[in-house]
């Protein structure tokens, strides 16, 4: 049994402080949602709290610092979680590079993780993607207008992110994710 400590809290807190005001692209839904989500997610799949942390942090550096955030993200939660954001971020820039130039780099370095930040990734794209298949089943194809991609497009990056964890070393949640992918897929009529 994982026991959180008062790093998690304090994680917790620097998540809610970091994303203050942010919501989830075109949603009134504040952002900190998503975070908790993977979060729980990654407690679920059986992470440690290093993973769990990181999982509430895994968006700070990427949207809301850069390597700054980064750097005091190691100095409070340790080198563990620093590792796991940093292998969670696809763009470093400001603004940031076209979406599918991020993701296809995003993909071959998925092929790379190791054990915990395939975890925490994994459980992010899982949190992700069932919050496509849930909008798809609820409003339609009209989801899509929130994305900088097509809907070819969005499906082809998870169905190669599938791929690519499965090189990483695969295991239960990216099997989850690809149900998810599989779902949306339906739902798209493909």
């Amino acid at each position: 049994m994982v026991r959180l400590s008062s790093r998690f809290d304090e994680a917790f807190r620097y998540a809610h402080e970091a994303h203050e005001g942010q919501r989830r692209k075109s949603t009134d839904v504040p952002y900190l949602g998503h975070l908790m989500g993977v979060a729980s997610i990654v407690l679920d799949d059986g992470g440690n709290e290093d993973e769990a942390i990181a999982a509430l942090l895994h968006d700070a550096a990427e949207d809301q610092g850069g390597r700054a955030r980064l750097d005091d993200i190691r100095r409070r939660f340790g080198d563990a979680v620093a590792t796991i954001v940093e292998d969670c971020t696809d763009s470093w820039a400001q603004p940031k590079e076209p979406w599918m130039d991020r993701k296809r780099r995003y993909i071959e370095h998925a092929r790379t993780l190791t054990p915990s930040s395939l975890r925490v990734s994994a459980a992010d794209k899982i949190h992700n993607a069932y919050a496509i298949l849930r909008d798809l089943r609820n409003t339609g194809e009209r989801t899509w207008t929130r994305f900088n991609a097509g809907a070819d497009d969005v499906i082809s990056y998870y169905q190669s992110l599938v791929r690519a964890f499965r090189d990483a070393g695969g295991g239960p949640l990216v099997d989850e994710l690809e149900r998810i992918v599989r779902g949306i897929e339906r739902e798209m009529g493909y």
